[in-house]
């Protein structure tokens, strides 16, 4: 893929990981999946090259880049068969929204762990009966007491929390009561794993990964008055802080896995031969694959803009990119693995070739952290001006 557009900086960074990718790729993976262990060596010497922590602030020991860079390491290890679900949750949201917004104890706390790959921290937002919708979030914190030293009490339930048994500690969007309007206001706090109350159940899942997915009961879980992640009265702004990261990353996971299978699929036909040439030379296999590279790198344009944009403080234009950029990456990874497999036909279903597992995974980037109609939704009302729908 052509790399011009970006800075040597992001060239270079992007061949090394590309490097490091290649050294585990698609075999490490299907391997922990097949054994039901975790990714741990790929995280562990990801840390050490400083790839996990390449978005946080310097003076808490990352990289002091941002969102640009980060999709790149993502990218690049999903285009190597091996990507790093965690990344999303753990450098990106977690580490993004304490960067901004923690107080320096939290700051202190958790990034330079987060940033070197020590400590991982989860994120739970969706909960069973509100699915994208997080105005309908039921999760509630009350204070144990009067006081700004008042512990508080968190219950409620999440599901589809991913990693929460690797996690050190969770990052829950919960609310609280406007004391002046007495409206639910959305607000952030870390759980730690083994907090009492803090329960989890695994869901059973049809897609295969090492990161596992949880269902979360949270009953009455006692927590510090400085669980609370930031301003209680900035609630909305320190959570979006954290989705825009989210949608971009996701855009970089779809973006590296579809381009993960179209390489397959290119190989393939580039030697696999019928008749009497490959089967590439034919346009009925040539021109979807086209369409699919062509699909892949506007995507990531989009994707490019968002991190961009995000990390020169434009939450708003980013807001409507990093919408834009996932969307686009979860379609054009779709896209690609199916013909990918599609290129293969029978070959494309085994698990020599490594192909058939990823036409469930490709789905989560159309599926998750939101779904493609809400970012429909998003884009007719807040950039097209149409009437609300919902």
């Amino acid at each position: 893929m052509s790399t011009v557009l970006e800075t040597e900086e992001h060239q270079a960074l992007r061949a090394a990981v590309a490097a490091l990718g290649k050294r585990y790729g698609r075999d490490y993976m299907t391997t922990a999946i097949r054994e039901g262990s975790h990714t741990d060596e790929l995280w562990a010497e990801a840390a050490k090259l400083g790839y996990l922590g390449v978005n946080l602030p310097e003076e808490y020991g990352g990289g002091g880049g941002g969102m640009a860079e980060l999709s790149i390491v993502l990218e690049e290890l999903g285009a190597a068969g091996s990507p790093l679900l965690m990344m999303i949750v753990s450098p990106a949201i977690c580490g993004t929204v304490i960067a901004r917004f923690g107080t320096d104890e939290q700051k202190q706390r958790w990034l330079p762990g987060l940033a070197d790959g020590s400590l991982t921290m989860a994120f739970g937002i969706t909960e069973p009966d509100a699915g994208s919708n997080s105005h309908r979030i039921t999760t509630t914190a009350r204070r144990d007491g009067t006081g700004p030293d008042a512990d508080w009490l968190l219950t409620g339930r999440k599901v589809f929390v991913s990693g929460v048994d690797i996690a050190d500690a969770t990052l829950i969007v919960g609310r609280t009561e406007d004391a002046r309007s007495g409206n639910l206001k959305p607000c952030l706090f870390i759980v730690p794993r083994e907090a009492p109350g803090f329960g989890r159940n695994q869901i059973d899942m049809e897609l295969h990964a090492p990161e596992k997915q949880f269902e979360l009961v949270l009953d009455d879980v006692r927590l510090p008055a400085d669980a609370l992640v930031g301003d209680e009265d900035a609630g909305l702004l320190q959570l979006f802080a954290g989705l825009n990261p989210e949608r971009i990353m996701t855009a970089a996971f779809g973006i590296g896995m579809g381009r993960f299978a179209l390489s397959k699929a290119v190989e393939y036909a580039r030697t696999r031969q019928v008749w009497k040439a490959p089967i590439g030379s034919h346009q009925a296999i040539a021109h979807p694959l086209a369409t699919a590279h062509i699909d892949l790198e506007l995507s990531r344009l989009m994707m490019q803009k968002a991190a961009r944009l995000y990390d020169d403080g434009d939450d708003v234009g980013a807001g409507e990119a990093a919408n834009m950029a996932k969307y686009a990456a979860g379609e054009a990874c779709v896209k690609a693995v199916d013909q990918a497999v599609h290129t293969l036909g029978g070959n494309g279903l085994t698990r020599e070739y490594g192909l058939a597992s990823l036409i469930t995974a490709s789905r989560v980037a159309r599926i998750a952290p939101v779904s493609r109609e809400m970012i429909l939704n998003y884009i007719s009302h807040q950039t097209l001006g149409l009437p609300k729908s919902y």
